[in-house]
């Protein structure tokens, strides 16, 4: 298991990578989440 993690000396460099992409991802899925109710939202008012 600890060869596995440590990726021939390159585990730092492929983790981190797949961390910061992990981020990425849910940061872009938040933005994306947000965006649509507060566009729901305003659809809701303008159809008052």
């Amino acid at each position: 298991m600890n060869a596995f993690l440590d990726m021939g000396g390159y585990g730092v460099y492929v983790w981190s990578a797949y961390g910061i992409a992990c981020v990425v991802l849910a940061t872009l899925a938040l933005a994306s989440w947000r965006r649509g109710r507060r566009l729901h939202q305003k659809l809701q008012r303008k159809h008052q």
